[in-house]
């Protein structure tokens, strides 16, 4: 007996979709993946089609707060800082459900808020999303408790506020460089999961990324 596919209720289902927990054609899982269905990671249809997925390239003229100059010392020199805010980005994503424009929302209103405070002024930007929302306090959240381990570890506060904000941007550049632009998409999220491992608990270093710089050059200007 031939089943019909649970999406469109007219083409031969061929494949079983753990996302609608039913079986769909190829087409509507073409169509509809992270769009209307929220594909958990773990799809080997999913995964084969990030294979494939093509993405643009970016110019300098895209990028997002193009203003910010980032340079590839920087980077190296804050790699802590990325591997601890890429950390908390991932498990703040993981806990809300959010999806990669979730994560976009979220960490362009904290860095209004940073060059907002740049300027002298004390304003904070909240996304209206609840899920962005979310994401914005658990990094703000984890910033706070960077900053108290290095003063107890230094005895000084040397986590600048500027640092931080350019490490989100160098962040915001990642997650534009990985989406998939699908609506309920988490390439990026299935990115920062695989490139940055949550460490050990007995490891009191976050270890070195080697996917940190090297297939992100193009962000650094």
């Amino acid at each position: 007996m031939n089943i019909l596919c649970k999406i469109c209720q007219k083409k031969r289902a061929r494949r079983y979709c753990p996302g609608v927990q039913a079986e769909i054609c190829p087409v509507c899982c073409g169509t509809e993946r992270e769009n209307t269905i929220d594909c958990p990671s773990a799809c080997e249809y999913l995964q084969a089609a990030r294979l494939h997925e093509e993405h643009p390239p970016i110019v300098p003229e895209d990028l997002p707060n193009k203003d910010i100059r980032l340079t590839e010392d920087f980077v190296r020199e804050h790699e802590y800082l990325f591997m601890w805010l890429a950390l908390a980005l991932a498990r703040s994503m993981e806990k809300e459900h959010a999806v990669d424009s979730d994560a976009r929302e979220a960490m362009d209103a904290l860095i209004r808020t940073y060059r907002t405070r740049e300027s002298g002024l004390i304003y904070e930007t909240r996304p209206q999303n609840p899920f962005a929302a979310g994401i914005q306090e658990a990094l703000q959240a984890s910033t706070e408790e960077l900053h108290k381990r290095i003063g107890e570890e230094t005895g000084i506060h040397s986590l600048r506020d500027g640092d931080v904000m350019r490490t989100l941007v160098f962040l915001q550049r990642l997650e534009m460089q990985h989406s998939n632009g699908r609506r309920r998409g988490r390439a990026f999220f299935d990115f920062l999961q695989a490139s940055f491992p949550a460490p050990a608990p007995s490891e009191n270093v976050i270890a070195p990324s080697e996917n940190l710089i090297g297939p992100s050059e193009n962000l650094i200007i």
